[in-house]
């Protein structure tokens, strides 16, 4: 059928469709049809507006702990004394530049035969399609029809939440007359922390240890994200290597959406040796240590 009305369209153009096509949809519809469109369709809504996005920056004790954070914003809204119109009732006319438009076609040749187009936003109007006279326009906007507002939203940090997670708030954004308001976007971001690293939900801390330590044994305490104190202990005889690596289950950061489930808590031994040693202490450690192979 479609090839039929296609050798139709082709030999009658689009008065051979409407009176030879067939019945059913009209001529419109079997045009489109034909060529891959989606047949009649309704009117178009009005768009959105452009979302207002925003970073925040997050300590680690936050991520971990969960918080809750006020944060104002500016947005513009429409203007109270002319209710969004701009101007007086009326006053708004459309555009002559551009014809309603919003926009200037120019064409600047530029080779024998060769005519290049332009498309620019109109000047006039702003891409706005249309224009108010000054002496009509709105004393407190200007004719701009909106005004700036000072909005505060209430943001929760909730716990296990990782640096580029954003957080919307649907419809928050400028109210543009006109259009649906955007959403507001907030886009956490970690700060760096001066202990602890984090690879997903695991933590990373570096314990800096004696030598002493290291091979006669230590207890540490490290001080958790929540406040609490974790005791690390290495019994006497038992010899700490440098590098060397002890991990804590349960202990690392809350799972976002399951903050009772914590991924793992890393400790790496750092051991700092001496850069000399006096005499007397070196004949002690000859004298405790293992004999070296000769």
């Amino acid at each position: 059928m479609d090839e039929e009305k296609r050798a139709l369209y082709d030999k009658y153009g689009k008065e051979g469709i409407e009176e030879g096509g067939g019945g059913g949809g009209s001529a419109e519809d079997d045009f489109a049809q034909m060529f891959g469109g989606g047949g009649r369709r309704g009117p178009r809504g009005p768009q959105k507006g452009e979302d207002i996005v925003h970073n925040i920056k997050v300590s680690l004790e936050d991520l971990y702990n969960g918080k809750t954070v006020r944060l104002a914003i500016s947005r513009e809204k429409p203007c109270a004394d002319c209710d969004g119109k701009g101007g007086k009732p009326g006053a708004e006319k459309v555009c002559t530049d551009c014809n309603g438009r919003g926009v200037r076609v120019q064409l600047r040749q530029i080779g024998p035969g060769m005519v290049q187009q332009m498309q620019s936003t109109c000047p006039s109007c702003r891409g706005a399609c249309k224009v108010i006279d000054e002496k009509d326009k709105c004393k407190t906007c200007k004719g701009k029809k909106v005004t700036k507002d000072r909005k505060e939203l209430e943001l929760h940090i909730e716990k296990g939440m990782k640096s580029g997670h954003k957080i919307k708030f649907s419809g928050e954004a400028d109210e543009i007359p006109g259009t649906v308001p955007g959403d507001v976007v907030i886009v956490v971001q970690q700060k760096e922390h001066e202990r602890f690293k984090r690879k997903g939900a695991d933590l990373v801390e570096s314990i800096e240890l004696t030598l002493s330590e290291a091979l006669c044994g230590f207890t540490k305490v490290v001080t958790h994200l929540d406040g609490r104190t974790l005791q690390i202990k290495v019994p006497p005889g038992e010899v700490t290597s440098h590098q060397a690596v002890k991990m804590i289950q349960n202990e690392g950061m809350p799972y976002h959406g399951s903050p009772f489930t914590k991924g793992r808590l890393f400790l790496v031994m750092n051991v700092k040796f001496p850069k000399k040693l006096p005499l007397n202490i070196v004949s002690a450690l000859q004298s405790a240590l293992p004999e070296p192979p000769k």
